[in-house]
């Protein structure tokens, strides 16, 4: 057994003032804990913020306040999430089993580590990701689940949270508290690409708590499509999350962002700019496609992610904007 301590917090600011070094916040312990049996995850306290702000309320001009705290069950089936935000509610819906959407919070959610297999392996594998200059065995090992965008020599993981692109594309914002005040990150800029140090992993400080998350007024139509080698409890090989806005056949607004493709969740902001202002049809969805996929980079065993992100790119697109029959 690891010794380690533990504390419940009464409230944002004494989680914050209990998170010292070699501390961790726990939420509901969906990915942590299955870290801490594997051994590589070694708090030495555990602060548990699982009792902190677990509401959804709408906000001022149209937009909605969703608390750190809440389980994604409850996010899924809120009302104001189904009608204005399905993609969001079909992220969620699409990700892991009902029982650990029971439990998982949607902080927690964000902040939940690669299935990379290799990290997961702690006696047998090199990783960067546990291990700083180890090495990667991902890169010449089995990888055809791992990232052909942002990666990096040191590191080609893929970030799993379907809940965390529907985010991303949603241009939702992160409320944060820490010892020096609050602050606020747009989740699309959450997550650090790998570069050198694919261990440091968000733009969070130790001691920083997610205590909510902004969504802003949506866009009228919105979809998540999950592309995965079984129906039900896997990780996405390439998802899209988009929403749009289209007037007199033309794109007023757009927001796209990809998941099973890059060390983050990837906001495809290159085929937005494409996108926006011109005409809503598949020749202009094809090109948006293959440009924010010009700079993809297969390894040996996912090239194929590279045919099937253009593809779910171009068939979400046609099924927000009503040109797939």
């Amino acid at each position: 057994m690891t010794p380690l301590r533990y504390a419940r917090a009464a409230d944002a600011q004494d989680a914050v003032l209990q998170a010292q070094a070699g501390a961790r916040f726990l939420g509901g312990g969906t990915n942590l804990v299955d870290l801490m049996r594997e051994t590589i995850e070694r708090p030495e306290a555990l602060v548990d913020v699982s009792g902190l702000a677990n509401g959804i309320e709408e906000s001022r001009g149209g937009g909605v306040l969703i608390g750190a705290a809440t389980r994604n069950t409850a996010v899924a089936a809120h009302p104001v999430v189904r009608k204005r935000y399905p993609v969001l509610a079909r992220a969620i819906l699409s990700g892991a089993s009902a029982q650990i959407r029971n439990m998982a919070t949607t902080g927690g959610n964000l902040l939940q580590r690669t299935r990379c297999a290799y990290f997961y392996d702690e006696e047998g594998s090199r990783c960067n990701k546990r291990h700083p200059g180890q090495g990667c065995d991902a890169r010449e090992g089995f990888n055809r689940n791992h990232a052909i965008l942002g990666a990096s020599g040191a590191c080609v993981a893929v970030h799993p949270s379907d809940m965390a692109v529907a985010l991303a594309a949603l241009d939702a914002v992160v409320l944060t508290r820490t010892s020096q005040g609050e602050r606020q990150i747009a989740v699309a800029d959450l997550h650090r690409l790998p570069g050198d140090r694919p261990d440091i992993e968000t733009m969070l400080e130790p001691d920083e708590l997610i205590t909510a998350i902004a969504l802003p007024p949506a866009l009228p139509r919105s979809t998540y499509r999950k592309v995965r080698d079984r129906s039900s409890y896997a990780f996405a090989l390439v998802s899209v999350a988009g929403a749009v806005q289209v007037e007199s056949g033309r794109v007023r607004d757009v927001r796209l962002a990809l998941g099973g493709v890059a060390h983050r969740p990837w906001r495809a902001r290159r085929a937005e700019d494409i996108l926006r202002g011109g005409a809503a049809d598949r020749a202009a969805f094809a090109a948006a496609a293959d440009a924010e996929l010009a700079e993809a980079c297969a390894l040996r065993d996912n090239g194929f992610k590279i045919e099937l992100a253009r593809r779910t790119i171009i068939a979400v697109l046609e099924e927000l904007t009503g040109e797939r029959p």
